[in-house]
């Protein structure tokens, strides 16, 4: 009985109050239980922190003590981190394509201006006009041609119209209008060639002139007496030229070639395209084609027989057969007809 009453006193005595300087822990958030005091009460703002006297005391501004020296945490992620980085260096790109499209525009503008004020000065003034490729035009004639005005410069020439004027003339197969700085304006000329001559019967048909005509058709001019006064104005070259090809007689009346043109005549341009097509030793003997009508055009042939050729069709298969012919009849040959060259006839001398 009195060890039972000695053990519990024992146990008793063992428990002790607790201490007022131990305050009870509290938790984030919670309030206290009893025992604190609550400086500054009335003030959001102010945190309490445990005290010896009160349990705990308030602190200004709401902040525990060392909050203050602490700095608030953020987060950034890779992606944003590139994408910044990304958008800086377009930046600075755009900044410099922007500073060197300035300075090109600059540029061009510095060149506009000063391009305009040489077009519109006296700079490379027109003193000569050089003329290259002529042989039956004189360069005397081009130049009169040409029309270049007075005063014109290099840069304000009207090349194109220049071009224009000259290939009105019917020698003038083509033109390049060229500018030879500082003062020079070349004119280079492709003259058409005459292919023949045509004896073109006169309006009262007792008589005929002669016709210069080019490979293409083109009439290029009535050829004068070479002892006329036309003809001493006429280049030289005219009369070499016609000396050396062949003729087109016998045209029927009517006819009526004009400068500039183009031969409309059949007959003429059958017998031109006969000449022009031929291609054997055959075509170096003929000297003349009477173009009396298309189905009997006729050739004559220089120390040979002459030759009904009829239509510009199988040229090569026609000098062909007549080549034949007459190395067949070594005696000479007085006529050939090939108008039908599977079925040809001759006669033999």
């Amino acid at each position: 009985m009195a060890s039972n009453y000695n053990r519990k006193s024992a146990s008793s005595g063992s428990r002790r109050a607790p201490s007022p300087s131990r305050a009870t822990p509290v938790r984030a958030g919670s309030r206290p239980r009893t025992g604190f005091a609550r400086a500054g009460a009335g003030r959001a703002s102010d945190a309490r922190v445990p005290s010896r006297a009160s349990g705990y005391r308030a602190v200004p501004g709401g902040r525990a003590p060392g909050a203050a020296s602490r700095s608030p945490l953020s987060s950034v992620r890779v992606g944003d981190l590139d994408r910044i980085e990304r958008a800086q260096r377009a930046q600075r790109t755009y900044r410099r394509r922007l500073v060197r499209v300035g300075a090109a525009a600059l540029v061009l503008l510095a060149l506009a201006v000063g391009g305009v004020a040489v077009y519109f000065s006296s700079l490379f003034t027109i003193e000569s006009v050089s003329v290259k490729g002529v042989e039956h035009l004189t360069a005397e004639d081009m130049q009169n041609m040409a029309g270049v005005p007075a005063g014109t410069t290099l840069l304000r020439v009207d090349a194109a119209g220049i071009r224009d004027n000259l290939l009105k003339n019917a020698w003038v197969q083509d033109v390049s209008v060229n500018r030879v700085f500082p003062d020079t304006l070349e004119l280079a000329v492709t003259e058409r060639t005459i292919e023949a001559v045509v004896e073109v019967p006169a309006e009262n048909a007792g008589t005929t002139n002669v016709w210069a005509i080019a490979s293409d058709g083109m009439w290029l001019m009535p050829i004068p007496d070479q002892d006329s006064e036309a003809g001493r104005r006429t280049s030289p070259k005219v009369y070499e030229d016609a000396a050396s090809v062949l003729r087109i007689t016998d045209v029927p009346y009517g006819t009526k070639p004009e400068i500039g043109a183009y031969c409309t005549d059949a007959n003429v341009n059958n017998a031109l395209d006969i000449v022009s097509g031929m291609t054997t030793e055959l075509a170096g003997r003929v000297t003349a084609v009477k173009a009396t009508e298309t189905e009997s055009t006729t050739l004559t042939i220089k120390d040979g027989p002459d030759i009904v050729f009829g239509t510009a069709d199988d040229i090569r298969e026609k000098e062909r057969v007549c080549l034949a012919i007459m190395e067949e009849h070594p005696d000479g040959v007085s006529y050939i007809n090939v108008r039908t060259v599977d079925r040809p006839t001759w006669r033999a001398l």
